[in-house]
């Protein structure tokens, strides 16, 4: 898109004064004036519009990053058309990216197949970042006319965090001394002692009630409650009023992507089926399963998902339904652990109706970062939203649901093991 610059506008003014002037006064000053003007309005005119073709490339490096990595951009600007006297660019960083070294901006003169080559640095976050195309400005020597354009090379990274950061998570009715396995109605094995029955053919000799033998003489066979793999389900709170935070801090939503990666490693790792859902716009579902694929793909769905976006979408949230379709997935027996700062009412409202339900239900809620350069007035409205959210985790406390408050610079595996003091079994 080409356009005038406006650069050049005054020297008409600057050509009608000196006329004017040396007309009246008859100097010989102000006609040099008006000529030197006319001489620039000339030049102005004579100049014509760039029409600029550009080609770019990016080496990005490294490609997979881990979250907090350095992520070196070299960019590579190809002019395949005319001599472009002035040239300004202006790459396509990710917004979810912030830039610590260097500038993704550039201006240069650059002649018919020359390049000009810069470097910048960003820093990596969770997730898959597209670059948009480069942006173009390109102005004639006079600078009177510019040429707007763009360029585009594919180039994106991925980052995937692992699934750590916590040693346990216990769920809500474990078996004796087997965090997380649950107990059952049932005979079988396990550590519990559940019955004694008749020996049967077959049965496992360390299950053979010696004493009785030797007592009585009869054959029995030890029994103890069974335990069985929980069905877990992680459900991340995306909503737009969860991504709460300090400018300069990860949001509450960052959080709490970090906090369902802890629970979904250590219940998978303790054998449990373990699936993963988002509750936004961008509704995200994955039944729960055990097994290696099962935890890759949780841990590429929790990394590069839209469900599970760094950043807000345009997209309005209809929250009860998306609960309500979130709540039908749910099956009986599932043990639930939401994560999420609690913002308003309508997350507590969740909490609550899946525990109607019969759901155990875990709630993991980062505190919101205070932002510390805010005004009197923000800064009030964020003291009663923190006193609003301290009087929903104490109401979903009184509910019986188990509430892990996670405040802002103490560790996700602290936070947890203070909130278990205070739990019932």
């Amino acid at each position: 898109m080409k356009r005038p610059t406006n650069r050049w506008a005054g020297v008409g003014v600057v050509i009608f004064a000196g006329v004017a002037v040396a007309a009246v006064t008859r100097s010989p000053g102000a006609l040099v004036a008006a000529a030197v003007g006319v001489l620039a309005a000339g030049y102005a005119n004579a100049t014509t519009a760039p029409s600029p073709a550009l080609a770019v490339s990016r080496d990005v490096s490294p490609e997979n990053p881990d979250p907090g990595d350095d992520v070196t951009v070299r960019v590579t600007v190809e002019n395949e058309g005319g001599f472009l006297p002035d040239l300004r660019v202006v790459d396509g960083v990710p917004d979810a990216l912030r830039v610590t070294d260097g500038s993704p901006r550039h201006a240069t003169a650059l002649r018919a197949g020359a390049t000009a080559t810069f470097t910048y640095t960003v820093e990596a976050t969770r997730g898959r970042h597209e670059w948009a195309p480069l942006d173009g400005l390109a102005r004639d020597a006079a600078g009177s006319t510019e040429t707007r354009t763009e360029a585009n090379a594919e180039t994106r990274i991925e980052c995937v965090p692992p699934l750590t950061g916590l040693d346990a998570f216990p769920l809500h009715d474990t078996a004796a001394g087997r965090v997380g396995r649950l107990a059952t109605d049932t005979g079988g094995s396990g550590t519990e002692f559940y019955a004694v029955r008749d020996y049967r053919a077959g049965d496992p000799m360390n299950r053979v009630d010696w004493r009785r033998l030797a007592r009585s003489g009869d054959l029995a066979t030890v029994e103890f409650r069974e335990e069985r793999a929980a069905d877990v389900l992680v459900v991340v709170d995306t909503r737009d009023d969860a991504y709460v935070a300090d400018p300069d801090a990860a949001t509450a939503v960052e959080r709490c992507v970090e906090a369902a990666g802890g629970v979904l490693a250590v219940r998978l790792d303790a054998g449990d089926r373990v699936g993963l859902a988002s509750l936004g716009p961008r509704f995200t579902y994955h039944a729960p399963n055990t097994g290696r694929d099962h935890r890759a793909r949780l841990r590429e769905a929790l990394a590069t998902d839209d469900g599970f976006a760094p950043e807000p979408g345009d997209e309005r949230t209809v929250v009860y339904r998306i609960a309500a379709q979130l709540r039908k997935r749910v099956k009986s027996g599932t043990q639930v652990v939401f994560c999420s700062p609690l913002a308003d009412d309508s997350a507590a409202e969740f909490v609550r109706r899946l525990a109607a339900a019969g759901h155990p239900v875990t709630v993991v809620s980062p505190e919101p970062a205070p932002d510390g350069d805010a005004d009197s007035r923000t800064r009030a409205a964020a003291g009663i939203a923190a006193a609003e959210r301290r009087l929903r985790l104490g109401d979903l406390r009184s509910a019986g649901v188990r509430v892990v408050d996670w405040p802002g610079g103490v560790p996700l595996p602290v936070a947890v093991a203070r909130a278990k003091r205070g739990w019932r079994s």
